[in-house]
């Protein structure tokens, strides 16, 4: 099941997709580790702040808006 990231909960993990955004955006998210094939878990989730997910052992704060462009394959 292939999902926006901000859609997983804590705890949840899955595999990166496909990143729905132009050649900025994906190249920030490469630097930071996040690119199709790479392994993801979510932290934690806050109401209305960043999602916090854990990818090669760094965790990462991206917005709501960021992790919603970032598809992953629900684990």
């Amino acid at each position: 099941m292939i999902v926006p990231l901000n859609s997983l909960r804590p705890g949840e993990a899955g595999i990166v997709v496909n990143l729905q955004g132009g050649p900025n955006f994906r190249s920030r998210l490469y630097a930071m580790g996040l690119a199709p094939g790479a392994a993801v878990r979510v932290v934690s989730v806050y109401s209305s702040g960043p999602v916090v997910v854990e990818v090669g052992g760094t965790r990462l704060a991206l917005g709501r808006g960021m992790a919603s462009k970032v598809l992953v394959r629900k684990l």
